[in-house]
Order: C-alpha cells, then sequence, then structure tokens
C-alpha cells in the first residue's frame, strides 16, 4: 500500500505543488509544511478543507465506468476508442477505471485523516460561537469521508448487505511509510460511515448551498447508505429529511421553450439553447438555476476542472463529437414517453435516425424518431447518432458542467424502493408517477400498475435508469435489484462496434463487484483480492 494510499497522503503535504506528486516515498519534495505550520487555527482548517477536501471530491470515473460498463451509451459516431474494453465486459486489475474509483477516494479519506490530526494541534476555542465553527468544519469533513466510503463500498464489495462480508481498508490515522493495512469487513466500515454522519449530523452548521455538507446532504448520504445495505426502514426516513431539509421539490419541465412548439416533428428545436430555455429542468441540466440539487461538485468555468461532457463528446455535445451516445434501448423507452421532457433535454438537437427508403438507402437526417430502421441499416453508427446532451456546458464552457451527487428524485426513487420492499406497491407507483408528471409538459401523466413485486421492482429500477441515466447509478442498481427485478444488462445490437459481441452479463457475474487495482496489490503484500480476479498482480 505504501505507493498508493499513503503516497496520496503525503502528497498533499506538498501545498506548493498538489497536482505534480510523483513519488512521495522517493523524492523529498520542496514546499513541505508540518502539521504545525498549517493547522494553527480554524480558519487553516477551514481553508484545508476547501482546498484540500471538497476540491478532490470527485465521481467523474464512477460515471464514465457506469455508462461504459452498462447499456447507458452505444458506440458514437466520433468514437475514439476510449474505454472501449470496459464497453466490451473486458475488466480486470490493469482497468483504469478501478484505480481511479479506488485512489479518489482514498485521496479524499487520507486528506479528511490529515484534517482531523491537524485540528488536535490547534487551541479549542472556549466561546460558543468559535467551538461550532471549529466543530463544523470536522463535521464537513467527516461527512465526506463517510460519502466516500460509501462509494468505495459500493465498488468494492461483494454484497453491502452482508456485514460479513469484505469491505475495503479503514484508513483512520496518517500511516508510516512501510505500513500494510488488510481490508476490514463491511460491518467495521458500516461503523465507521455511521459514526461519521452522526457526528456529522449533531455538529454541522446548516447553509443553503448546494456546494457544501448541509442537513440534507447527511441525510441523503444515510437514506443512500440504508438502501443499499437493505435497512428500507432507515432508508425512508432519512429519504423523507433529506427531501424536508432541503426546502427543495422536483423540478418541473414547463413552461417550455415557445420555439418547441408542441414538441413534436423535427428535432432541431431551441430547447437546450442556454439563451433561450424556458424549462426549469433543462436550467438545472445547464447550471442557470439549482432545481432539486441537493449536492452537487462545482466545476467553476474558470480554472483546470474537469469536463464532465468529455465522457461522452469531444469539442462539443452534438452529432458531430459524439464519442458515446445514448445507448438505443434506454433512448426507446424514452421514445414511447411522448410528452417527457428528458427525452429532448439528455439529446442534443443534432440528433439524426437512420430511416431506408424502397431501395434500402438511407434517408440522411430523418426527423422519424420512431423507425427502427437502425437495426439493418449497413451504416447505423453514421445515420443513427443519439448525441448526449445532459451535461449541455455552461456559459462558455461546452463540456464542463457541475456534477450533480444528490437530487431530489433520487429520494424519491429510494421511497419507490421501500415501498415495494414493504410490498406497499401503489405508493411505490405513486412516487414514480410524481417524478414523471414533473418531467412531463403535457399534462399529468397516468400511475403505473405494478401487479407482483418483481414486476414494481422492474419499474422503479426503469425509472432509475431514466431518471438517473449519465449520474453514475446503474451498475450499482444492476447490482443490487437487478434479479429482484428479473431485470439485467439491456443493450441494443447497435450499441457496440461489432455485433457479434455480448449485449448483456448476468447480475451475479463478478464483475459487478470491481477489483482491487494492480497497484494496491503491487504494494500491499496484506490485501485480499475479489473473486474471479487475480490475486497477486
Amino acid at each position: 500500500m505504501k505507493k498508493n494510499i499513503i503516497k496520496l497522503l503525503l502528497c498533499s503535504l506538498a501545498i506548493l505543488s498538489l497536482d505534480s506528486c510523483r513519488d512521495a516515498l522517493d523524492i523529498e519534495q520542496e514546499g513541505l509544511l508540518s502539521n504545525e505550520a498549517i493547522f494553527r487555527s480554524t480558519d487553516d482548517m477551514n481553508r484545508y478543507l476547501q482546498g484540500d477536501v471538497y476540491s478532490r471530491l470527485s465521481i467523474t470515473s464512477q460515471i464514465g465506468f457506469t455508462s461504459q460498463f452498462t447499456d447507458e451509451v452505444g458506440i458514437g459516431s466520433s468514437f475514439t476508442g476510449f474505454g472501449v474494453g470496459v464497453h466490451q465486459f473486458y475488466v480486470d486489475i490493469s482497468t483504469d477505471e478501478a484505480s481511479a474509483i479506488w485512489l479518489s477516494n482514498y485521496a479524499v479519506i487520507n486528506r479528511v485523516v490529515r484534517l482531523i490530526e491537524g485540528a488536535k494541534l490547534v487551541p479549542v476555542p472556549t466561546d460558543d460561537t468559535g467551538l461550532r465553527n471549529y466543530n463544523a468544519v470536522i463535521a464537513q469533513a467527516r461527512a465526506l469521508r463517510a460519502f466516500s466510503y460509501l462509494q468505495l463500498l459500493s465498488y468494492y464489495s461483494t454484497n453491502m448487505k452482508d456485514p460479513n462480508a469484505l469491505g475495503v481498508i479503514i484508513l483512520d490515522h496518517i500511516p508510516t511509510t512501510d505500513e500494510q493495512l488488510p481490508r476490514s469487513t463491511n460491518r467495521e466500515v458500516f461503523d465507521v460511515i455511521e459514526s461519521d454522519l452522526n457526528y456529522a449530523e449533531s455538529n454541522i452548521i446548516e447553509n443553503s448551498s448546494q456546494y457544501y455538507v448541509s442537513k440534507s446532504f447527511i441525510n441523503a448520504v444515510k437514506a443512500r447508505f440504508y438502501l443499499y445495505t437493505g435497512n428500507h426502514a432507515l432508508a425512508k426516513v432519512n429519504a423523507e429529511n433529506a427531501i424536508s431539509a432541503s426546502g427543495l421539490s422536483l423540478t418541473i419541465a414547463t413552461p417550455v421553450p415557445t420555439q418547441a412548439v408542441a414538441f413534436r416533428g423535427p428535432w432541431h428545436r431551441n430547447l437546450n439553447a442556454n439563451s433561450t430555455t424556458t424549462s426549469p429542468y433543462v436550467k438545472m441540466l445547464q447550471d442557470t438555476e439549482r432545481g432539486e440539487v441537493i449536492f452537487a461538485l462545482s466545476r467553476p468555468v474558470a480554472g483546470a476542472w474537469e469536463n464532465i461532457s468529455n465522457l461522452y463528446n469531444i469539442n462539443s455535445s452534438t452529432k458531430a463529437g459524439s464519442t458515446y451516445d445514448m445507448g438505443r434501448n434506454l433512448f426507446n423507452i424514452l421514445r414511447d414517453r411522448p410528452g417527457d421532457v428528458r427525452k429532448y433535454a439528455y439529446i442534443d438537437p443534432t440528433v439524426t435516425f437512420s430511416k431506408l427508403n424502397a431501395a434500402g438507402e438511407p434517408v440522411n437526417n430523418s426527423a422519424d424518431e420512431y423507425s427502427n430502421d437502425y437495426l439493418t441499416d449497413p451504416n447505423y453508427r453514421a445515420n443513427d447518432v443519439l448525441p448526449i446532451d445532459k451535461y449541455p456546458g455552461k456559459s462558455t464552457t461546452v463540456l464542463r458542467n457541475d456534477v450533480k451527487v444528490f437530487r431530489v428524485a433520487e429520494m424519491y426513487l429510494i421511497l419507490a424502493e421501500c415501498a415495494v420492499a414493504e410490498n406497499r406497491l401503489s405508493d411505490a407507483a405513486n412516487y414514480v408517477k410524481m417524478i414523471r408528471d414533473a418531467r412531463s409538459f403535457t399534462g399529468v401523466t397516468t400511475a403505473p400498475s405494478y401487479t407482483s413485486v418483481a414486476d414494481a421492482w422492474a419499474g422503479v429500477l426503469q425509472e432509475r435508469r431514466v431518471e438517473l441515466a449519465f449520474e453514475g447509478h446503474r451498475y450499482i442498481d444492476l447490482k443490487r435489484i437487478g434479479n429482484l427485478a428479473n431485470r439485467a444488462i439491456d443493450r441494443s445490437i447497435v450499441d457496440d462496434i461489432n455485433k457479434e459481441n455480448p449485449l448483456t452479463i448476468a447480475n451475479d457475474d463478478f464483475r459487478f463487484t470491481l477489483p482491487i487495482p494492480r497497484n494496491e496489490l503491487q504494494a500491499n503484500q496484506v490485501i485480499q483480492q475479489n473473486p474471479g480476479y487475480k490475486a497477486t498482480p
């Protein structure tokens, strides 16, 4: 472990060059400052929290991996080869995404440990306001650490509902350079998560920004955590609390742009134009309005921040830049919901559909979204292009958006899952209807009718597939409830370059748990690999 997790921790010491750590164990870096020099006051703690904890939070690797591995995307017309192995279900200890998810979350955990240790050097304020501020900084850090552990367990534990299954490494101190740590059980990691979240809930100072830890963020983490671990009673309570504490409601679709007329006919319209859209839902995606976002990772226009849309596009989120476009079967779900704003908000207006004439020749730039000619079009990749525009860019930065981590819609979908688990099928249907109503620009929708528990699981899973598309949920959702719903990865035959490649794998396939990455295995001799993968590098 000494050349990965510990390396990340030591790199955080080099505050003059935080992005240039190559090997902190072998190179004595200039600019190193001791804890005593960094942490002298609550203000110092807060500056470290802002500059070295919040700024390191990222779920981009999770979003990209999930889209490529599942059925969210197909190979686009401008495909560059990026991620093709994952898209074809090839995952092993050398998979970049497995390493990135592991290291990015431990980078946050390391920095939180450093902040907590550094806080011990700061004189504890004796006045009430000063003490609240001191504790609130630690509360935010611990909430973010809990979130990072939840991310790690979601991807690297074989079964979060089994408290005795192997979890991940607990890092609760600054380790020595030669220290090697084993994986703990899920139960042991659960205890850390719950302790962190309970401390955070007791000490947080409420704020109204979606970019900082708040009570609603803490409740949302708890809701997702308890859902994943199978504690539906606590998942329900915390989802309800997250909605209540946020003061937010589901973002509605209407009013839609006047240029869109009735959202029928050709797709070339101004729904997604920053300067003209009137749809609150689209404005939320564009970051011009907060909408229902409980917590997001701020990605300002200025600075060297990640461009989330680069996961799917180059240069712009249009047909010309589509490296991965929307998976065809996902689009077909939206295609059959003519009043659903998500069909238009997720897809750029440069979309084209395959349409063949009587001679079997393609008719270019067809507006016929209901055509199934893509199945027989020999050049479907060029003619049937569904450019992903859920991250349409902000201001002058066309590929950059805030990364939405928690939204009100997810909380209602958690409530729907809890209702299914408790055999309250009509309640589950009503939660799904609430979301569909909000996303409809043609009036209220009809509540789905679930005839069995399995049917209800399938309905909720499908609504999660649509509502949370391209936000990093589908991989975990199939692993959690795919078998309950009798559903698996659902790709179209045109989603890959080679139509002979497999379209799906079983939900209990070992690849639905990521491998401990090679760089961890090489340095940590006591860590245990997940089933199905090489035990050693």
